[in-house]
């Protein structure tokens, strides 16, 4: 089955005129379906009745500018300062919400009317029940990395997504997920991302439709070997994977697979993408490059998660002895005592809502009950306290980027050298393989 389905509609305003006549204006399709549309009659130009439609023209123009102004907060360009910047303080611009097209795969081997178990190794249900969880798990999970997108959005009413996802296309295959013969030390047989790619013509989705994700619906069941995101780029694999080189097609532009498996929920489909953060942000802090022992001078992983190489909560011990836990990342938040443990219902201090580079931000006293204990609450939450638009936070004196940039223009902060902060110098691009 191969659904595609066209860009949603754009905000357009066009000047036509009548053959002899003032102008008329006309505006297309807008957001909450409101159409601004105005005719001036073609009468004879002459005098009085010419000046009064010229300034109907003006008043209508200025009435649908500012309904623009209105409707489409969102889509304002909103400047980044990229460390790629020829001249101090020059801008480079990017257009807010950043657009994500993904193209959408699933695999469903059939045995009749149900998924055949046999393959999958855990689901059997209806065909139809699992095409319906997929959708489901589609929409949540987009809804979630928008909303996830907004910084502080669950303390500011008005906070705009960094993030606009859009579906190209849907392709579905009544078959078994390709898998490559296995190799030494495969438990078992991986999924061929590579023939995947050929089956779905990749090059014409992220060539000519511009399309920056892959959600690859499929089963483990442990059958099959997969990874939760695998990036294509020609500056290197940034992923969580064992960055092969050679697994997927490499194009000109970039575009990551995120392999979901539909025995699981929308819980565990956000998780592949908040641990893909975790992976862009580490690449372009440098903790590849870093001593392990250095990891808590890092600005990512030191200072805004609060770890160390252990991976674990590391609280900082203020002048009079309180211990501040920072803001956690994707298994672990702030009163998190091991891996998974959201719905730990233990106390702590933690600056995580005001959350400064520099030093210890506002604290207040937190436990699972600040995310309902909901582990994709929790992954929402941790989002919406990433440095996104307009945070106005400094480190060592200069501002930090909205790093949802990395998340939704991959290409874009490498070719620009943006980086966590304005005017970092350490330049990434040219690694090829990317980091492990």
């Amino acid at each position: 089955m191969d659904i595609t389905i066209p860009s949603a509609p754009r905000w357009r305003v066009s000047l036509t005129s009548c053959t002899g006549s003032s102008p008329i204006l006309r505006t297309g399709r807008v957001p909450l379906d409101l159409l601004f549309t105005s005719s001036v009659s073609c009468a004879t130009d002459t005098g009085m009745m010419a000046l009064k439609r010229s300034i109907l023209v003006v008043l209508v123009f200025g009435l649908a500018v500012v309904g623009w102004g209105l409707h489409r907060q969102s889509h304002f360009v909103q400047p980044v300062r990229g460390a790629g910047a020829k001249q101090m303080g020059s801008v480079q611009e990017i257009r807010l919400p950043i657009k994500i097209p993904i193209v959408i795969v699933k695999y469903f081997p059939v045995d009749g009317e149900r998924i055949d178990i046999k393959v999958t190794g855990d689901w059997g249900e209806p065909l139809a029940a699992t095409r319906q969880k997929t959708e489901r798990i589609t929409q949540q999970a987009i809804r979630a990395l928008e909303q996830g997108s907004r910084y502080h959005g669950y303390g500011i009413e008005n906070a705009r997504p960094s993030l606009e996802y859009q579906i190209l296309g849907i392709k579905e295959f009544l078959q078994p997920l390709p898998v490559r013969p296995k190799r030494p030390g495969d438990r078992v047989p991986m999924t061929d991302y590579a023939r995947i790619m050929a089956e779905i013509d990749i090059e014409t989705w992220v060539e000519e439709k511009g399309v920056k994700e892959v959600w690859l619906f499929g089963y483990h069941g442990d059958v099959v070997g997969l990874w939760e995101s695998n990036m294509s780029s020609p500056y290197g694999d940034v992923s969580n994977s064992d960055r092969d080189p050679n697994d997927l097609p490499v194009l000109s532009r970039t575009y990551t697979v995120y392999h979901y498996n539909y025995q699981r929920d929308v819980g565990e489909v956000v998780e592949d993408h908040t641990h893909q953060i975790e992976h862009l942000f580490n690449y372009v802090d440098g903790r590849d490059n870093t001593p392990p022992d250095k990891w808590p001078d890092l600005l990512f992983w030191g200072k805004f998660v609060g770890s160390d190489v252990s991976h674990k909560m590391v609280p900082v011990r203020t002048p009079d002895g309180r211990q501040v836990y920072r803001c956690g990342w994707t298994h672990y938040a702030p009163n998190s005592e091991g891996d998974y443990d959201w719905a730990n219902p233990r106390t702590v201090e933690t600056d995580i809502e005001d959350w400064r580079p520099d030093g210890i931000g506002k604290t207040r006293i937190v436990n699972c009950d600040r995310w309902q204990c909901n582990d994709l609450k929790w992954k929402i939450y941790w989002m919406q306290n990433l440095p996104g638009a307009n945070n106005g936070l400094r480190f060592k004196g200069k501002r930090l980027t909205n790093w949802w940039l990395f998340k939704g223009d991959w290409d874009y902060t490498v070719t620009k050298k943006v980086r966590l902060v304005e005017g970092q110098a350490n330049d990434l691009a040219g690694t090829r393989q990317g980091v492990q």
